[in-house]
């Protein structure tokens, strides 16, 4: 790195919290522990961060709510929960909130650092230029900005990471049968059901986005997948 990216971590559990972010500091980033919402929500109001790290059950504010005001302020930053295997339904509710991803503990480092690389990657301003444009229909989506706009210029809507990395996959495989598990392998990383009720949340937004043009149709074909049908790409 040649600036340290820097991390927001939001964790009430002290020891928890304490390790992730020593382990964080020595892999070559710069962290900010807050242990509750309230703390956290002030901190990001005065700080620039590249990435943030929640837990989902905190005390004053929890991890939906933060996630939420984050979002209003801020439409690019990757939010990544983490979430214990007991809140698999918070899973849901995070990515409904704007999370791009999660963690469930207790989880190895290794994978955690993983997750955080592929989204600064995509975030950072060193890899601004490696950008991909599309025209969808009368659309035209930046992957870059993470941005879509009219045949006008005018913004239609900024999407989040994992929105515009699922948008993505489809254009990249327009007119194709895409297997939902392919999808989920592709755009997660990984096929298990409560990420499929996810990408069916992300799925919904993005028909929304193309309802006003009969020249694109993402359409669900039972049993096997979907299909983004584009007439100009």
């Amino acid at each position: 790195m040649d600036t340290k990216a820097r991390i927001l971590l939001v964790e009430d559990d002290y020891n928890l919290g304490a390790i992730t972010k020593k382990r964080l500091e020595e892999s070559g980033y710069e962290v900010t522990h807050c242990s509750d919402g309230d703390i956290a929500w002030k901190q990001f109001q005065k700080s620039l961060f590249d990435i943030c790290l929640l837990d989902v059950v905190m005390p004053k504010k929890n991890g939906f709510e933060l996630a939420k005001q984050i979002r209003q302020k801020n439409d690019l930053i990757p939010i990544l929960f983490l979430t214990s295997k007991s809140e698999d339904e918070d899973k849901i509710s995070g990515f409904k909130h704007g999370a791009d991803d999660y963690v469930t503990k207790p989880f190895s480092m290794q994978e955690l650092l993983l997750r955080i690389e592929v989204f600064l990657k995509r975030t950072r301003p060193l890899n601004a230029d490696k950008r991909a444009t599309f025209t969808v229909g009368k659309t035209t989506f930046d992957y870059g900005e993470l941005k879509l706009t009219d045949k006008n210029g005018k913004l239609k809507a900024t999407l989040t990471q994992k929105e515009a990395d699922l948008l993505k996959f489809f254009c990249e495989n327009a007119n194709k049968t895409l297997k939902r598990e392919e999808i989920l392998y592709h755009v997660w990383g990984k096929d298990d059901y409560f990420l499929g009720r996810s990408m069916d949340v992300f799925i919904t937004k993005i028909r929304k986005h193309f309802s006003d043009d009969k020249d694109v149709k993402l359409e669900t074909l039972h049993g096997i997948g979907f299909k983004f049908y584009v007439s100009t790409l």
